[in-house]
């Protein structure tokens, strides 16, 4: 079985395919441009300047034949001047002919005929009549004048034939050049052309391998992300994207069956919310019920024992005065337990999370409420400026009346209570159980008998006490109440399992937002003696 066609294999068969294209076009291209610079150099650097030389060889011959001539006729030696001139002349449009090598075999053969002829004049007239003397170069020249001429006609047509063939020579290297320069043009346009083919071809590679079916699985994915999780994901184009679509479809078939079980979760709990709400209801009427049927008995038992006692109290001895006292003490235990019990299920009942609440203001309202057992305690309380926090103002004077109440209840006999409020802020973890973000942590230090650590949980629950009723009183309802405030504005509360004396117990609550500043050094100013 053939391995799946991915969009890499297409881009690396693509990229192969133009490669080798460009590759044999850059080839042809090079191949292209080295023979129309080579035809260009054999024109600029050979034909040219030999045809130029081959002239130039042919106006020194002319200028030696005209000075010689004039001199054999005139016998004036300032004719001597252009044959001398001519000769330097000979000599370097013969180095430049030489150098050249012009015309191939051919243009050597004319260029040597062309030397021979020149020689065989110079030798027989130019050379004799320039060494003569004026009167003789006379005599000398009119006596060889003729053949003289006859010479220099053949050497003129030599010449002529020599230009004619280097003239031939160069114009084919010009048709050449020209060649060569129309097939580079039709190298570089058949190169530029085919970039643009396969840039079209690329274009429409991607967009029919690439584009189109990842635009059709954006907008299926769209469709799906709208809401529309029954909309089908079709998969499209290469193997790679196929399984992409795919992947996308399992997405949205498990998102669709968690929705479902979602809404099937969110039926229930409508159901669970309705029986919730019938439950409260009936707690509603066994609160009342408790808070008055309940109560109206015992205190009819505690009245009506308290009365017997008082009317028959010279026929009751000793032991049945005890047994009335024991009935009056349970009921009144009993109706104390029920006030808790009804305290303790009003917390959250009527609940204001969103008031701001100086918690500075309600500690000092607290301090007040305690004055008198404070006072007659001696204890000292001291503590850091306290924040501003978002809850209920009733419950949270509640919880910090709580907390130091029971700091002063459970002192250490042998010594006066001190309890110290710090306060400090610090950024959640995972495992601050603060939530998210900066908290505040209050904690409120005692040096009383303390909490063992085995009991730093059991403390908390409601009715649960670990003391006897004649040491301590109440009915272990306090710390219960804490927790749940605590727990109602989003907070923590626990016992320092590290504290050696006495009792430390933290809370933390979220930092409110738009928070007026951090809280100071402890305010000696709000220890109370």
């Amino acid at each position: 079985m053939a391995a799946p066609r991915t969009t890499r294999y297409w881009l690396r068969l693509g990229t192969a395919v133009a490669s080798l294209v460009l590759a044999a076009l850059a080839g042809l291209a090079v191949a292209a441009s080295s023979h129309a610079s080579d035809a260009t150099h054999t024109m600029a650097d050979r034909d040219s300047p030999a045809l130029t030389a081959a002239v130039s060889l042919g106006s020194a011959l002319v200028n030696q034949e005209t000075g010689v001539r004039g001199y054999g006729l005139s016998g004036t030696v300032d004719f001597l001047q252009p044959y001398q001139q001519g000769i330097t002349d000979e000599q370097s449009a013969v180095a430049a002919l030489r150098s050249a090598a012009a015309g191939g075999g051919e243009g050597q053969q004319r260029l040597e005929a062309v030397l021979a002829l020149a020689q065989s004049w110079q030798t027989f007239y130019a050379q004799p009549i320039a060494a003569a003397a004026p009167a003789q170069a006379r005599a000398l020249s009119n006596e060889r004048l003729d053949r003289a001429k006859t010479q220099f006609d053949a050497l003129r047509t030599a010449m002529s034939a020599q230009q004619d063939q280097l003239q031939r020579t160069e114009e084919a290297a010009r048709r050449d050049l020209a060649d060569a320069e129309q097939l580079r043009d039709g190298v570089f346009i058949a190169v530029a052309g085919a970039i643009v083919i396969m840039i079209l071809l690329v274009f429409e590679g991607l967009r029919r391998g690439v584009t189109r079916p990842l635009t059709q699985l954006s907008a299926d994915a769209r469709q799906v992300a709208a809401g529309d999780l029954t909309h089908p994901i079709s998969p499209s184009g290469p193997a790679d994207l196929r399984a992409l679509a795919a992947d996308v479809e399992a997405m949205r078939r498990r998102l669709a069956g968690e929705l479902a079980a979602v809404e099937q979760s969110r039926r229930m709990l409508d159901e669970q919310a309705t029986e919730l709400e019938r439950s409260n209801a009936e707690l509603e009427q066994f609160a009342y019920v408790a808070s008055h049927d309940l109560q109206e008995p015992l205190r009819k038992v505690a009245s009506f024992c308290q009365l017997l006692q008082r009317r028959y109290a010279e026929q009751l001895d000793e032991r049945a005065n005890q047994y009335i006292e024991f009935a009056v003490d349970g009921a009144n235990r009993m109706q104390t337990l029920i006030q808790d019990l009804l305290a303790f299920s009003r917390v959250g009942r009527t609940f204001d999370a969103d008031g701001v609440v100086d918690l500075e203001a309600v500690f000092d309202r607290v301090l007040d409420t305690l004055s008198i057992t404070i006072e007659e305690t001696g204890a000292q309380v001291t503590h850091d400026r306290l924040p501003t926090v978002t809850g209920d103002q009733t419950q949270l004077g509640m919880l910090l009346q709580n907390l130091l109440s029971n700091a002063v209840k459970f002192r250490d006999p042998e010594r006066p209570p001190r309890i110290a409020v710090t306060v400090t802020r610090a950024e959640a973890d995972a495992s601050a159980g603060a939530g998210a973000g900066a908290y505040w942590e209050i904690a409120v230090t005692d040096n009383g008998i303390g909490i063992p650590a085995e009991y730093a949980e059991r403390v908390f629950a409601i009715f649960q006490r670990l003391h006897s009723r004649d040491a301590y009183p109440g009915n272990g309802i306090g710390l219960a109440v804490s927790r749940k405030i605590v727990e109602l504005h989003g907070g923590r509360i626990l016992i320092d399992p590290d504290q050696k004396t006495g009792t430390r117990i933290v809370i933390t609550f979220p930092v409110r937002e738009a928070e007026p500043g951090e809280p100071g050094e402890p305010d000696e100013s709000a220890e109370t003696p």
